[in-house]
């Protein structure tokens, strides 16, 4: 059994081999996090280009005129 060393203000020092599989850990959740995030992206504009109707927020713009007309 190794024996786990610490440093002066106790943090655990780890060995080269701990880090090396931490590395690699590291960088496949780094990967699959990187990927669903942009696939993410992707889906969403997608969506929204496949769902878009121009003329949504016609209503809005009226009832932003309407407001100015009545504040100025």
């Amino acid at each position: 059994m190794e024996r786990t060393g610490f440093e002066p203000f106790g943090e655990e020092l780890v060995s080269a081999t701990d880090t090396q599989r931490r590395a690699r850990a590291s960088k496949l959740l780094l990967r699959v996090g990187t990927g669903l995030f942009w696939s993410l992206v992707a889906g969403i504009v997608i969506a929204r280009a496949a769902f878009f109707e121009p003329g949504v927020y016609d209503g809005f713009s009226r009832v932003a005129s309407l407001a100015k007309s009545l504040i100025f």
